[in-house]
């Protein structure tokens, strides 16, 4: 009991940071319709998301490296929700960019020293990890089902309403910037690095980052034309989407304690390029089935990235949570211009097939990988 509330806070705080990640594709239909916006001008939007979080989350992991900063949760939550609702209230397109920007900025600050608190509270167990992870998950989740709705009937006007659960999660980590949370994530020496594995694991994590990005930005589109669906119902792919991740997420702990973790990562790599597969070429709703395996495979190795690169670095577990966790969900995003630049010049079935060939490059990375001493 000791551990499990603040857990229960952490994942709580950890959904409603990734909430706002989720909330940048469901924007995309509604920027398209209402803004005239083309594939390369959205795909901006998730650039500017996470290329200047991609640059400073090393920085903010070096940081809590050093100084435990609790503080820095609820402020990092709160930069994220001001972000995606000024995304309605400023009209040109720069200006766009600059508050999806801070969105970033917010996601950066908030994940190593999250990952660090979770550490020190749940131990670094598998199980433990992939409950903080799934916080994250079903922030994304519930992304399109908060902000589907309520733009499908008011518009980009509403966005500032989106603004509500930032402020709702920052209050929820109160209990968690105490002495006793200072003194939980201090700096410990322990171990020695191993920064050969955790480079190999590294490059696997931006793989699966390209992949998840690309496919939260460009499925609920691809799926809306190929099943001719209105915007709003496009955006609700999104849902199944994310359901899927949450299964995944909660499958990755289970699985690693039953058969440790590497072989898991590999086995989902090689089922997520396949579902990649039948989302490609597979026709009629039947893609519906590939999207939610595709997503399940995506999420099983995600809080398992998180304890093998905090294990490969236990003398650097703010840098090794910066990048497992926090490059996870923004260093696809300084490719997906180029998938968009792809989708324009050919189509979206082409990227979709394309990106099958990341999580097989994956699967075999993991291979050259073995359980930390």
């Amino acid at each position: 009991m000791r551990t499990r509330l603040p857990t229960v806070l952490l994942a709580t705080g950890h959904g409603s940071v990734d909430l706002y990640q989720g909330m940048v594709p469901v924007l995309v239909p509604f920027l398209v319709a209402e803004r005239g916006y083309d594939y390369v001008a959205v795909t901006g939007f998730v650039l500017a998301a996470t290329l200047l979080s991609s640059v400073v989350q090393p920085v903010f992991g070096l940081l809590t490296d050093r100084w435990s900063m609790p503080w820095l949760l609820p402020v990092s939550m709160l930069g994220t929700g001001t972000g995606t609702a000024l995304i309605g209230l400023v009209e040109s397109y720069p200006l766009s960019l600059l508050v999806i920007a801070l969105t970033g900025v917010g996601v950066a600050a908030y994940h190593p020293q999250a990952a660090r608190t979770a550490r020190a509270v749940t131990g670094g167990g598998n199980v433990g990890m992939s409950w903080f992870s799934l916080g994250g998950i079903i922030g994304f989740a519930l992304a399109p089902v908060i902000a589907a709705p309520l733009l499908a009937v008011g518009g980009l006007g509403l966005t500032p309403l989106l603004a509500i659960p930032a402020l709702l999660g920052a209050l929820t980590t109160i209990p968690l910037l105490g002495r006793g949370a200072a003194r939980a994530t201090a700096v410990r020496r322990t171990g020695r690095d191993d920064w050969a594995s955790f480079t190999r694991l590294t490059t696997i994590v931006v793989l699966r980052s390209v992949v998840y990005v690309g496919l939260t930005t460009f499925v609920g589109l691809y799926i809306g034309r190929r099943l001719d669906l209105s915007a709003a119902a496009s955006s609700a792919v999104l849902v199944v989407l994310f359901g899927g991740g949450v299964i995944g997420t909660m499958l990755g702990g289970r699985l690693a304690n039953r058969w440790t973790r590497l072989p898991v990562i590999r086995v989902a790599y090689a089922g997520a390029a396949v579902g990649l597969a039948g989302i490609a070429f597979v026709p009629g709703p039947v893609l519906l089935v590939f999207v939610v395996l595709t997503a399940i495979a995506l999420s099983v190795p995600f809080s398992l990235h998180i304890t093998l690169g905090q294990d490969y670095l236990p003398n650097r577990v703010g840098t090794a949570s910066g990048v497992t966790l926090g490059l996870a969900v923004s260093a696809g995003g300084v490719v997906a211009p180029a998938l968009g630049a792809l989708a324009e010049a050919t189509s979206l079935q082409v990227v979709f097939a394309a990106l099958v060939l990341l999580p097989a490059t994956a699967c075999l990375l993991a291979h050259r990988l073995a359980e930390p001493a």
